[in-house]
């Protein structure tokens, strides 16, 4: 077998390559209300994504793939489930079904609550709302007052767009209230773009070593 096929070691908690393992942020947070996190397939493998940290930080947290859902994911165990997502008319479309409101009840009781987070861009999120009846069917929570993203490796097209982490830690905060608890989770994300920044920083010195530009004829 040729050693450029030969699988690198992976770490079996964050399921990333052992060089580029991100357990060392994981910071356990303890929260009442229940979090699913739906992730879009092609973000399984995306080294920027924060879904598996915040996954692996979070006592009360599961992790499903999948783009399409056409019957609920959660279970019917008497909790009340609210969608993550914004409630711009932007969003709206000829097929999707108008979301209900939100009881003005079920925040008072955070333990009685799971909130679902869709991990993606926000294409692929909206394409998985489009088909996904369940989703359109639930009551929407959206994010209010927020401090800019810290998400510095991906691009972002408004100032309220900020990666699954921080969407969901401000959720919780907004649900929860507590905001001090979750510090150590955001924290640990910005040790994470850290991290990536500098790595994606000696990427592009190697190649520039590797790659020189020509240079210009009749100057030194």
């Amino acid at each position: 077998m040729s050693a450029a096929l030969v699988p690198r070691p992976q770490c079996t908690a964050c399921l990333r390559p052992l060089s580029a393992c991100i357990c060392r942020w994981v910071a356990p947070t303890a929260h009442a209300v229940e979090v699913l996190v739906l992730q879009h397939p092609l973000e399984v493998h995306q080294a920027k994504g924060s879904a598996r940290l915040l996954h692996l930080s979070l006592a009360h947290c599961r992790l499903v793939v999948g783009e399409a859902f056409a019957a609920p994911v959660w279970p019917a165990d008497g909790k009340h489930t609210l969608l993550l997502y914004p409630d711009s008319l932007q969003d709206t479309a000829p097929d999707l079904r108008v979301p209900p409101l939100l009881p003005p009840e079920w925040p008072q009781a955070p333990s009685c609550l799971r909130l679902v987070v869709l991990d993606g861009t926000w294409r692929k999120s909206r394409k998985m709302l489009y088909q996904s009846p369940p989703l359109q069917q639930l009551p929407r929570l959206a994010l209010r007052n927020l401090p800019p993203s810290h998400y510095r490796i991906r691009k972002a097209h408004g100032p309220d767009q900020l990666s699954t982490l921080e969407a969901t830690c401000y959720a919780l905060c907004q649900l929860e209230g507590g905001a001090a608890r979750f510090q150590p989770l955001l924290d640990g994300f910005d040790g994470f773009v850290e991290y990536l920044e500098q790595a994606g920083g000696q990427r592009n010195a190697q190649t520039e070593k590797s790659c020189p530009r020509p240079g210009v004829a009749g100057f030194i």
